[in-house]
């Protein structure tokens, strides 16, 4: 069987480019391979290896159906882990002020500046995967991160456990930058849309159950290191899991490894990897590494406004922590499990959000699909959800602070947060498949430069949430919260009308 195409990846068509996700994307525009002197000579040379076909057996989209949701699955609990233990320790903040003396907000910052971590490991863990590939970048980030927890666990004074905590959110955000590009390594445009929906979960799942368990284990008794051993055993089993049960599936250094076996077989040292010939300066791969996604950003009103959407909803998922105390601890009464557990709409929520895009809006994006067709879906389309989501939002804050009072039942404030769980999915899936769309040949970097301005708001909003909450009572601090979330409802309706003409406009988003 030939394993050498004069087809160089160059040579794709427009309409495989269309249906590419972030972690594709990368693969067309590698570093070096955007040169058209160096495509045209790909193109002519015998020797570039590349798959054999469609249906080359190497090739991860063709691996069987059954492993490859395995590799879903196992990347989405990658992404539960990360999520999980940004929020772990709010259940156990009064015993961490006990034992160290903090203040509330020194506390608070035990969550913030894991969050925090996730602005740093964005602009590591995502172009090294394009050069190195997707496993070896996630085993370099998970031992260390397991360490990490390990660390936090034995630490003795407020500056370690800080310190301990910000370096695992920079090492967690492995699986929050990689994990969506080995979903597009594997899976064909088909499928590719609902194994993101279910990993979308992954996200909302962590923030949610972390507070749950803490405070039960804070109820429990147990000392609060445990938490924090516990953080450290999900870790360490989840690098087991990397290195015995995910293989490489970045296609560029898949075929780099096939180009040496040939050379080693054949002795010709002619047969090359375009990734091997992708030779690039220090100076341009570091601008490349962190100048470019902002480049992108701030060059882009498109992308400036869908995140600043993204990244107070963001926020305000990460506010709820300092938050639900003050309502269902202090209003309330009640114990840090209970009270954990007011977070469980949130998640289900997010459940329903993902089976509304599964049986709802996907079936009606595929009819786009043969309605457009030869022609891609126009990225609009893509924000039908986000129009829908957006009022559920900001309808979900009203609903919850002026049903806070102690004297009605928690119930109305707790299902308050369930179509808020719905809102943020359909909010955010429909917002990330819009960059991805419309940003098609820079998607990594529109992404990665959105996922740290996102992370910003994550890191900060718990930082000011306890004042505002006190001093202008849950009633108007949710209120001023509904009220900011309606002047974002507009964003995805303008773009909805007026998308195509930005993007004829724009330098980065190709047009149909």
């Amino acid at each position: 069987m030939s394993t050498v195409s004069t087809r160089s990846r160059g040579g794709h068509s427009l309409h495989q480019l269309e249906e590419r996700q972030p972690g594709d994307i990368e693969e067309v525009v590698a570093p070096g391979e955007d040169d058209p002197a160096v495509i045209e000579r790909e193109k002519q040379d015998p020797y570039l290896v590349e798959w054999d076909g469609v249906d080359d057996p190497g090739n991860p989209k063709n691996w069987s159906r059954w492993f490859r949701w395995w590799m879903t699955g196992l990347v989405a609990m990658l992404t539960l882990n990360a999520s999980f233990s940004s929020s772990a320790p709010s259940g156990i903040i009064p015993e961490l002020i006990e034992d160290f003396g903090m203040s509330e907000e020194v506390a608070t910052l035990t969550i913030a500046i894991f969050v925090l971590g996730y602005c740093i490991g964005p602009l590591l863990w995502g172009p090294l995967s394009e050069s190195y590939g997707r496993r070896l970048i996630f085993i370099i980030a998970f031992v260390p991160y397991t360490l990490w927890q390990v660390g936090a666990a034995l630490s003795h004074n407020t500056a370690q456990i800080l310190v301990f905590r910000f370096l695992g959110g920079t090492f967690a955000a492995a699986p929050l930058t990689i994990a969506g590009p080995v979903l597009a390594d594997i899976w064909d445009a088909d499928t590719r849309g609902k194994a993101m929906a279910l990993f979308t979960l992954a996200p909302f799942a962590g923030p949610a159950l972390g507070p749950i368990v803490s405070g039960y284990m804070s109820l429990a008794g147990v000392s609060w290191r445990w938490v924090f051993w516990l953080l450290a055993i999900f870790a360490g089993a989840c690098t087991v899991a990397i290195i015995f049960g995910l293989p490489e599936s970045y296609t560029p250094v898949l075929l780099v490894a096939r180009a040496k076996a040939i050379r080693l077989r054949t002795g010709d040292s002619h047969y090359f990897a375009a990734l091997e010939k992708a030779e690039v300066s220090l100076r341009k791969r570091l601008s490349m590494i962190l100048g470019r996604p902002f480049k992108v950003l701030f060059m882009e009103p498109m992308l400036i406004a869908i995140t600043t959407y993204m990244s107070f909803v963001y926020g305000c998922i990460y506010l709820l922590f300092e938050a639900f105390p003050i309502v269902f601890t202090e209003g309330h009464g009640m114990n840090a499990g209970v009270s954990g557990l007011m977070f469980l709409p949130l998640f289900l929520g997010g459940c329903a959000g993902v089976a509304l895009y599964i049986w709802g809006f996907n079936p009606r994006y595929e009819r786009y699909m043969l309605m457009y067709d030869p022609k891609p879906v126009p990225p609009e389309r893509r924000l039908e959800m986000a129009i829908i989501g957006g009022p559920l939002f900001a309808i979900s804050f009203f609903w919850f602070g002026w049903t806070s009072f102690p004297e009605i039942s928690f119930w109305s404030p707790m299902m308050a947060i369930f179509p808020l769980g719905i809102g943020i999915t359909l909010i955010f899936l429909s917002l990330f498949n819009y960059i991805i769309d419309a940003y098609l040949m820079v998607a990594a970097s529109a992404m990665a430069s959105s996922t740290v301005v996102r992370s910003t708001f994550g890191a900060g909003f718990p930082l000011f949430a306890t004042q505002m909450f006190e001093k202008l009572d849950p009633r108007w601090a949710s209120t001023l919260l509904g009220c900011i979330a309606i002047l974002m409802i507009p964003i995805p309706v303008v773009l909805m009308r007026y998308g195509a003409y930005l993007r004829r406009k724009s330098k980065y988003a190709p047009t149909n």
